[in-house]
């Protein structure tokens, strides 16, 4: 089986944004947050992590910017209950992190992060997380995904911009 999107890391990265797996859209095209009601790019721009709004064929450009991606799942696509058929390897993901060292990870959704935590999504709260170790800071996003639109929330993404921006 192969990775449905490619890491976009390197050594060292200011941020490297987590998702929990592809969107189908995004794995068809090749291309992070792809979807046309996902609010990934817009977002990162609004808040100023970004100079300028980025299309999704763009994501590889970001690394100037020190920016990176990656999904906990790599070898499933869709809508989570598609995706997570297939394996999730946190601690394959962890030693990823630990290996390429970014500053600050950001999990963009509860689902994403709650599978690294290995909590129910419920007692995951959005925002930064405390400290662990000489684990990079992790932050907690509301998915930008447009089937989440009921739990959309800017602000843990503006958190997550200040933080980057004042680091």
């Amino acid at each position: 089986m192969t990775e449905k999107l490619p890491d976009q890391l390197q050594p060292h990265l200011s941020l490297v944004f987590v998702g929990t797996a592809a969107g189908q859209r995004s794995a068809d095209l090749g291309h992070y947050y792809a979807g046309p009601g996902n609010r990934f790019w817009r977002t990162i721009h609004e808040v100023g992590i970004t100079p300028r709004r980025y299309e999704p064929h763009e994501f590889p450009s970001l690394l100037k910017l020190g920016i990176g991606f990656t999904d906990v799942c790599k070898l499933g696509a869709g809508m989570d209950h598609q995706a997570l058929k297939f394996p999730v390897d946190i601690q394959a993901f962890r030693d990823k992190m630990l290996r390429y060292r970014p500053d600050t990870i950001a999990f963009t959704s509860k689902k994403a992060a709650s599978l690294f935590f290995c909590r129910p999504t419920k007692a995951v709260a959005l925002g930064r997380q405390p400290a662990e170790g000489d684990f990079p800071v992790v932050f907690v996003l509301a998915s930008p995904s447009g089937a989440a639109s009921g739990h959309w929330s800017v602000q843990p993404w503006q958190e997550l911009a200040d933080w980057v921006r004042d680091s």
